[in-house]
């Protein structure tokens, strides 16, 4: 029978330094088990914890497959285990195993703890199931009420995952001091609000009409080098826009991009309301030369265009011409010649430019009979210039010389 001290103490201390790989703890696994009698639950516990810091290796499947043979083995599962694993299923989008995770603890006499409880709420935010979230943690009432249970009960503290949560809730339902005393209360006692926590405060208080405290939060969080992410940036260009000022929710684009934050269809569209509300429609069509020059996706601009319709903005020729050269460039030609169809059946007239993209989108990919049609096109409608005529000529040429 093999001895078990050494090799115990060795996993362990494994444990504790961490892994690089998954190969090394599969093995260290496979020793352990090989071991009789079999290692305390503790060792299999401090493994997994370790193999589960290695995020970047999506290392869940790992953890599930090591824990199941753990129970074929007969070795039992205490309440920490049980955590890791609900963990695991939680973060592969298996919730309903995560909860039956906790119907096993519970059998097994183990009171479910705060980092089931969160692991469980993770779990539905990962897997975009907010609603499922939210009715985990129940109605705002009950969900203080829990707050205030789980403060009380040494073993399951909340942490500023359940906080976000509920102040989010609080803020959606414009209980607004509520949310404020409970953003309080985490920090006296000694939690480090988030980007999250702060987002959620700075939408709840301006869309109840608290500006002047919404700025006093985002001020806050600035002051505790709290980077923005794109949502809290969005969030402040409609709330500059909403009081009037365009500028300023210019200025806050214009940062956002600075600070390597890529603005996404909710900040446009709320900088496009803006220029709407002020009557600056010339600006607003600018919108999609702004986006090209910000690099963003095109299929971004085609749905900032529908927008622009929607609200009565009629694009111009200069705007079907930057949207058509974006998606030619990222090589979407298809969409690029609807576009050209679709201003024509408007009753746009193309422009030497307009054409120009067309033609250089199509022979970049070789596509020289489509550009001669274009190109035909063009001289029925009097476009033609020595340029184009280099182009209708010398095709090779153009595409690797002028291109």
């Amino acid at each position: 029978m093999k001895k078990t001290k050494a090799l115990r103490f060795n996993g362990e201390n494994n444990a504790k330094l961490g892994f690089s790989d998954l190969k090394l703890p599969q093995s260290l696994f496979n020793q352990l088990t090989s071991l009789r009698p079999l290692p305390s639950v503790i060792v299999f516990n401090q493994l997994f914890t370790a193999i589960s810091k290695l995020k970047w290796l999506h290392p869940h499947s790992t953890i599930i497959s090591l824990s199941r043979r753990l129970d074929l083995l007969g070795l039992p599962p205490d309440n920490y285990s049980l955590t890791i694993l609900a963990n695991s299923y939680c973060h592969l989008g298996f919730i309903d195993f995560g909860f039956s995770l906790l119907g096993k603890s519970l059998k097994l006499g183990y009171p479910p703890d705060c980092v089931t409880f969160t692991s469980l709420i993770n779990g539905y935010i990962l897997n975009d199931m907010l609603p499922q979230a939210a009715q985990l943690i129940g109605d705002n009432a009950s969900a203080l009420t829990l707050l205030t249970k789980m403060h009380s009960a040494a073993h399951c503290k909340p942490n500023l995952v359940i906080y976000n949560t509920i102040i989010d809730s609080l803020c959606k339902d414009s209980l607004l001091q509520q949310a404020m005393d409970l953003f309080s209360a985490i920090k006296t006692d000694g939690i480090q609000p988030n980007v999250v926590t702060y987002t959620s405060l700075i939408r709840g208080l301006y869309n109840s009409g608290c500006r002047e405290e919404a700025k006093a939060v985002l001020t806050e969080m600035l002051k505790t080098n709290i980077a923005p992410t794109v949502v809290t940036y969005s969030t402040l260009v409609d709330m500059f826009c909403k009081d009037g000022n365009v500028k300023e929710a210019q200025a806050t684009l214009q940062l956002m991009t600075h600070k390597g934050v890529t603005p996404n269809i909710f900040t446009y569209n709320a900088l496009l309301d803006g220029y709407c509300l002020r009557g600056q429609m010339r600006d607003a069509k600018k919108l999609l030369d702004i986006m090209a020059q910000n690099g963003c996706e095109p299929d971004l601009a085609v749905a900032l265009l529908e927008d622009m319709e929607d609200k009565g903005i009629r694009p111009d020729i200069v705007t079907y011409n930057i949207l058509m050269d974006s998606l030619c460039e990222a090589g979407q030609l298809e969409d690029a010649a609807k576009f050209f169809s679709d201003l024509v059946l408007k009753g746009l007239q193309p422009s030497l430019k307009t054409y120009n993209i067309l033609v250089k989108g199509f022979c970049k990919k070789g596509l020289m009979n489509e550009a001669n049609d274009v190109l035909r096109k063009m001289e029925k409608d009097g476009c033609l210039s020595e340029d184009i005529f280099l182009v209708m000529t010398f095709p090779r040429h153009y595409t690797t010389a002028i291109l």
